[in-house]
């Protein structure tokens, strides 16, 4: 076997944030209103101004047998430390065949949506550098061709978030988490029509940093009705709420006006890709006319035609496919479906992930986990979905496996 085929990067893994990155990085008027881990008469939890946050179950299995599994609160004592310790955590990919890893942040969530619903943005905006530089320089720096550094913004403030970007792709930034439906946040669509969000795709484009949207980074879960079982939600909604990004993103116009854009769908799988490229040609052939000219009767809604596509035919020159080949990846852990289908997604659109320490992890056999799914594929397809798109993605430059000849 190719001995490149030996190891993998996996672009969506989380990281659980040790009790001191906001008290060590904080100013000290911050402190006592910042993000606190604790423990009251209900437990250990996050307090963050007056919010008590505790840590679900299921967000730090790894280690655990399946039948152990919960989604109850969990204390920082009964993790591994590799959710938590950036040194254990390197042990631990290495044992499970991964060269690297992204992480995507816990407390904040996955788009740093908590500081933004925070009542004091000055405060919030303080944590999101004070986690921003921890996550470059202390968890990316202790280990480094590790980790591919990926930080947050504020999402209350389109110039502000820009800034930071520049600022810490400077740092050494790879990668920017970013929500998958704005508008659930309460915030403008990538459809705005006053283009809220061009500082950000600015940013993201002169930067080329790609925009991370991980499911649930809206913070919804849409259910068919209010007694869907959870179990149920978990597979509906990663599979809705990807299919609406990836939509949205295709018809939005952002892609035209932004030809360094690049958005991966962190665990979103892959399987449902060439369904919706299908269907997106399709509706465009058959309904571009009509399409075209913004201003529907009755109730449907009235498009917004300046926010799609160039020209004098706002959709004349969407071409789903190729948008998708040149700005959009998807992300899955296992997917069998999907991985019959890597042609008609494109072998240089699909990235791989291990889910650490989550409870969709393989750990500690995802290298092995991988390789079951993509045989009878080329090392070189393999290659490039267990490493090479990664590398190339995000500009990043994996540490040299252990043992390996200088």
């Amino acid at each position: 076997m190719d001995p490149r085929l030996n190891w993998m990067i996996s672009v969506d893994d989380h990281v659980l944030e040790p009790k001191h990155v906001w008290e060590s990085r904080l100013p000290s008027k911050y402190r006592e209103a910042g993000p606190r881990l604790r423990r009251d008469e209900q437990g250990e939890a996050w307090f963050y101004e007056d919010k008590r946050s505790p840590t679900i179950g299921l967000a730090a299995v790894a280690g655990k047998k399946t039948e152990e599994f919960s989604p109850l609160p969990i204390t920082y004592d009964d993790m591994r430390p590799g959710c938590y310790d950036p040194g254990a955590r390197v042990e631990d990919m290495l044992r499970d065949g991964v060269l690297a890893s992204l992480c995507f942040p816990s407390f904040p969530r996955y788009c740093g949506q908590v500081f933004s619903e925070g009542q004091d943005k000055e405060l919030g905006l303080a944590c999101i550098r004070a986690y921003n530089d921890w996550m470059i320089d202390e968890w990316s720096g202790s280990a480094p061709g590790r980790f591919i550094p990926m930080i947050i913004m504020p999402l209350w403030d389109p110039m502000l978030a820009a800034t930071e970007i520049e600022r810490t792709a400077a740092k050494g930034a790879k990668a920017i988490a970013f929500s998958e439906n704005p508008a659930q946040l309460g915030y403008p669509s990538i459809y705005d029509r006053d283009r809220y969000w061009d500082p950000v795709l600015a940013a993201a484009n002169d930067t080329k940093l790609p925009l991370c949207t991980h499911v649930g980074s809206s913070s919804r879960l849409p259910k068919t009705s209010d007694d869907m079982p959870m179990l149920a939600v978990i597979v509906y909604a990663s599979v809705v709420n990807m299919i609406g990004a990836c939509t949205d993103w295709l018809f939005s116009g952002v892609l035209q006006r932004y030809p360094d854009v690049k958005l991966c769908l962190s665990e979103g799988g892959i399987g449902w890709i060439p369904y919706v490229l299908d269907r997106c040609e399709w509706t465009l052939d058959r309904h571009r006319a009509w399409g075209l000219k913004g201003e529907y009767e009755g109730d449907l809604w009235k498009g917004n035609t300046a926010a799609v596509g160039t020209g004098s035919s706002p959709m004349a020159d969407i071409d789903p496919m190729q948008l998708f080949r040149e700005h959009i990846y998807g992300c899955f852990i296992t997917d069998p479906h999907g991985i019959r289908s890597l042609e008609e997604i494109g072998v240089d659109n699909v990235m791989i992930e291990t889910d650490y320490p989550h409870s969709d992890s393989a750990w500690p056999n995802s290298l092995e986990t991988a390789h079951n799914s993509l045989e009878g594929w080329s090392d070189e397809v393999k290659y490039k979905v267990l490493r090479g798109n990664a590398e190339r993605v995000f500009n990043f430059t994996a540490a040299a496996p252990p043992g390996a000849v200088a």
